[in-house]
């Protein structure tokens, strides 16, 4: 949010603010594969998952000097911290389970921590650019992410069981993307929780053209995201104190995603700025419980020898679908808020109803020989 104002600030560009967007997004998923191979075999996982975090906190840095250094140093930091966050954005889900007990349990607080996370950084970001611009709010936010990796070496992750004959690093990687492919409910899950990301990669885009559409300031966008964060907070909450146990992990995401596209949707059509936030909020109040049942679906469905890799490879795909929806929102600005808004809610309601082709009846699971 704060480096999609800071490109209007800087540039006047809406467009420029999508492009940012899907430097920081899109290499994501051409380097998870590697990253999910060297977390499994990594006798130190911590050190490497606090690396990536460190080297992202000191670029993200770097970005906020939009205006001061060229525009393709930038966007070539961005690029970097792309590259880095499938370690910590993905690659640490792949050990709650090993660290918090009860999955469920596990992968609801996880959801959690994402969604405090998604709370904290519009909310301060919308602050530091009211009280400040947007140059401060990025800076702070790098600062705070450096804390973060500082704080990722007080965990203990247990390093993955050591296998006998490892094999070469592209066969691991060949063999991880097979299976992701090949074993349906993985593939069906990981496809649902991909194309969300598109809706959501654009909310930031979005939330600009509705806040000077709905309330005639740039400033409101914080709040847009915000109020969807808030919603998506409260969701997280309730799914870590009461993880929804009555409904399967598939049909927990499907009304999960469907539920925030339907939210979207009044979002779009209700009029007003304050009915505006309500319905974004509401929106995010679903997010949660699918996410985690998302996460969920990766722990049961994947042999621990890959484990890491599919957690990686996921996070991948949905920073890269996030890429190319905030692309997307930055191209169709034009289109005004309204529509944008309608088309993110159609994405969400699709992504969920992906989840109709989950097998019922899956095919039970066959751990990999170590």
């Amino acid at each position: 949010m704060a480096l999609a104002v800071l490109a209007v600030q800087q540039a006047d560009s809406v467009a420029l603010s999508g492009l940012l967007m899907a430097a920081l997004l899109a290499p994501s998923v051409l380097v998870a594969p590697l990253v999910g191979v060297l977390l499994d075999r990594s006798r130190a996982p911590r050190l490497l998952v606090a690396g990536g975090a460190a080297v992202s906190g000191v670029l993200l840095g770097v970005s906020g000097l939009l205006g001061i250094l060229p525009t393709a140093v930038v966007v070539g930091a961005l690029l970097v911290v792309g590259s880095c966050s499938p370690v910590f954005m993905g690659g640490l889900s792949g050990f709650v389970a090993d660290v918090i007990p009860g999955e469920e349990r596990a992968f609801a607080t996880d959801a959690l921590s994402y969604n405090i996370a998604g709370v904290g950084g519009p909310a301060i970001a919308a602050l530091l650019v009211t009280l400040a611009d947007a140059r401060v709010a990025v800076e702070v936010l790098a600062g705070l992410a450096l804390l973060g990796a500082a704080a990722l070496l007080l965990l203990r992750l247990p390093a993955r069981p050591t296998r006998k004959d490892p094999g070469s690093v592209l066969g691991d990687i060949g063999s991880g993307m097979r299976y992701l492919v090949a074993h349906r409910p993985l593939a069906v899950a990981t496809l649902s929780g991909t194309l969300t990301q598109i809706g959501a990669g654009g909310l930031a885009v979005v939330a600009l053209a509705l806040g000077v559409e709905r309330a005639g300031s740039l400033d409101a966008a914080g709040w847009i995201v915000t109020a969807f964060s808030v919603g998506g907070l409260a969701g997280a909450l309730l799914t870590a104190w009461r993880p929804l146990r009555r409904f399967d992990a598939p049909t927990l995401m499907l009304g999960s995603f469907v539920g925030t596209g339907v939210g979207t949707l009044f979002a779009a059509l209700l009029p007003g700025y304050p009915a505006t936030l309500l319905a974004m909020g509401a929106a995010g109040l679903f997010v949660a419980p699918g996410v985690a049942a998302m996460l969920l679906i990766r722990q049961r469905e994947s042999p621990a020898a890959l484990r890491s890799q599919v957690f990686t490879v996921g996070a991948g795909l949905r920073g890269s679908a996030a890429a190319i929806g905030a692309a997307g929102a930055g191209l169709l600005a034009g289109l005004g808020g309204t529509t944008l808004t309608v088309l993110m809610a159609v994405v969400w309601i699709g992504s969920g109803a992906i989840l109709l082709a989950y097998p019922r009846n899956p095919v039970q699971l066959v751990e990999h020989a170590a």
